[in-house]
């Protein structure tokens, strides 16, 4: 009889990829159902970075690359660190990896012995959790609710930190919120950063450029905190290169080079087609970007309009990303037919089933009050998503 380990029996299946899943073998019994579940822009690849990968492959560059990325591709990571954050980060304090994923994973391996605390902002990304949790290391969830923007402040941090916190795990612009932290708002946490110099912050900010309200801020700016933060960004939402795989960090260099080592046993460098590609979007105006930002910004007020016509809804107004993270409590007690609503999951497979929209219970976020819906589709998709759910909600007495 084959035994899993304790380590695989104890992690959660993602739950975006799940509810995709289930999407999927709907879709495959014939059934028309929109999903609405998946961070995944729906845009194509840039032509002109699509050019530079045919361009890699004719000049042979298919050999294995240096385990951090090639050095031509961290220069210019560096380089766009400079342009757009203000950040000095070298090629040498530069990590390319096969996603942010894994960068994230590689940093809290090379962090977090058994027992050590991590403090994760909630609503946080799904796999935050299950990373810290395979690390040996212990979740600490500090709750932010829709009142505060899903945003935590820096007393809130300070009051969360035990002889035992090792790091900070956090999104801005956040997943699955569409929160984006100010300046000032960062400052608040670098401030008990300061406070704490054995507190690590890894800022994950990959949704950098997707920013409707502000220009985007990075916790790394502010000069007396700068080495205790680790800066993830990468490729695949701004530049819709998700299926390209690359991801990668901004680092003080002892854990720049730590992250190397640890990747140097699980996977090495990613692909290097994806790295030449990566070049050539690291080198662009991220002007080139303001259709795609336009387009979500156009459905987001699509969706958030949808929103207000549904009793007992309630929204903040997310200022980047693509998703919107209402509060659905309102429907808890109340059933249709049989069917009790008893939390956020049971209105996600009540939606599902009852409208054929797919999309994801905030239990999975940390926050079991609301749900997740990613406006990565087409306005005329998510006008008929929003009649469905609104339809389906109202069946609910």
């Amino acid at each position: 009889m084959i035994q899993l380990s304790d380590r695989l029996l104890s992690m959660e299946e993602s739950a975006t990829i799940a509810m995709s899943r289930k999407s999927r073998e709907l879709k495959a019994l014939g059934k028309d159902v929109i999903s609405l579940s998946l961070g995944e822009p729906d845009f194509n690849t840039p032509d002109f970075i699509k050019d530079a990968a045919k361009e890699a492959m004719k000049n042979n560059f298919t050999k294995y690359m240096p385990v951090p990325g090639y050095e031509d591709l961290r220069e210019s990571i560096s380089k766009k660190f400079k342009r757009d954050n203000n950040l000095d980060y070298s090629k040498d304090q530069i990590v390319v990896s096969t996603g942010a994923k894994q960068s994230i994973a590689n940093v809290v391996m090379t962090l977090i012995n058994p027992g050590d605390e991590v403090i994760i902002p909630a609503p946080y990304w799904v796999s935050y959790i299950e990373i810290v949790k395979v690390s040996g290391g212990v979740p600490v969830i500090v709750n932010a609710g829709i009142e505060q923007d899903f945003k935590i402040t820096g007393d809130d941090l300070s009051k969360a930190i035990t002889s035992k916190t090792k790091l900070i795990i956090f999104s801005t612009p956040c997943n699955p919120t569409g929160s984006v932290y100010s300046r000032e708002e960062l400052r608040s946490l670098a401030d008990t950063l300061k406070m704490n110099p054995n507190v690590i912050a890894l800022c994950d900010e990959i949704y950098e450029h997707i920013n409707f309200e502000s220009k985007h801020e990075s916790l790394a700016q502010f000069d007396d905190i700068y080495e205790q933060v680790i800066t993830v960004n990468g490729v695949s939402k701004s530049w819709a290169m998700t299926g390209w795989r690359l991801g990668y960090i901004g680092a003080p260099i002892e854990i720049a080079n730590a992250c190397t080592k640890v990747q140097g046993q699980f996977t090495s460098g990613t692909c290097s087609i994806t790295q030449k590609a990566a070049i050539a979007a690291m080198n662009a105006d991220p002007d080139i970007l303001k259709d795609m930002i336009s387009a979500f910004k156009s459905r987001r007020s699509l969706v958030l309009e949808w929103l207000k016509t549904i009793p007992g809804i309630k929204t903040n107004q997310p200022g980047g990303a693509f998703y919107v993270f209402p509060d659905c409590s309102y429907y808890f007690g109340k059933s249709n037919g049989d069917r009790v609503i008893n939390n956020s999951s049971d209105l996600c497979m009540y939606l599902l089933e009852e409208s054929q929209v797919a999309v994801v219970t905030g239990d999975a976020f940390g926050d079991p009050n609301c749900f997740r819906i990613s406006y990565a589709a087409s306005e005329e998709t998510l006008n008929e998503a929003m009649r469905r759910i609104k339809e389906a909600l109202s069946k609910l007495n």
